[in-house]
């Protein structure tokens, strides 16, 4: 009798490790679907240090579509849009008093067509210290409203010093999963001493 009542015990106790090894399995699946799964926003940040001096510290981040036009831009720094107006002088627009500011932006945007209204809904105040910079985008176009299943490339440009201008760029799908985009970058003039201006930039799919 005792030797059955060991037996229904051991028997009982391996019973009910069965759904404990169950449930790890079904874990472990659930964690890798969630890392699997499909990419619902884009997020980019970069370190940022301000520069002294004139002609710097501007940048602008923006999405384009496949075909080149700018989708959404997230954020530009003010004096790109809005200048820094001085007793006796006309308001004048930033990248028309200092053409090297954030040029390629400018040019893609077609900023020269937009009212100031429509500038000041994506235009921020310039950082006045260092620290990360973040910006989000949620797939919809500058109107709100979302944008078409493609390809598109994500840009953050910054002008280090006056003509000394660096982009970042990376190419990605609204249909990869979660995950890094991986970035390229070109430089149109070496400035050693504001090199620092952006670093650190990266572009994560969520």
């Amino acid at each position: 009798m005792r030797q059955k009542k060991l037996f229904i015990a051991i028997l009982a106790a391996m019973l009910l490790s069965v759904p404990v090894i169950v449930l790890g399995i079904k874990s472990s699946d659930a964690q890798e679907q969630s890392q699997a799964r499909k990419a619902k926003s884009l997020e980019v940040s970069f370190d940022y240090q301000r520069q002294a001096g004139p002609g710097s510290n501007q940048y602008a981040v923006w999405i384009e579509n496949d075909k080149g036009d700018v989708v959404k831009t997230l954020f530009v720094t003010s004096y790109t849009t809005k200048g820094r107006t001085r007793p006796g002088e006309e308001p004048m627009r930033g990248y028309v008093k200092r053409p090297a500011c954030v040029p390629t932006w400018v040019k893609s945007s077609k900023a020269a067509e937009q009212t100031d209204q429509q500038l000041d809904a994506f235009t921020g105040a310039t950082p006045q210290a260092d620290g990360t910079q973040t910006f989000t985008w949620d797939f919809t176009d500058q109107a709100g409203k979302a944008v078409p299943k493609g390809t598109y490339k994500v840009f953050v440009e910054a002008t280090l010093i006056f003509d000394s201008d660096i982009i970042y760029s990376g190419t990605f799908s609204t249909k990869d999963k979660a995950g890094d985009i991986v970035l390229t970058s070109t430089l149109t003039k070496e400035d050693e001493a504001h090199k620092n201006m952006v670093t650190n930039v990266k572009a994560v799919l969520k």
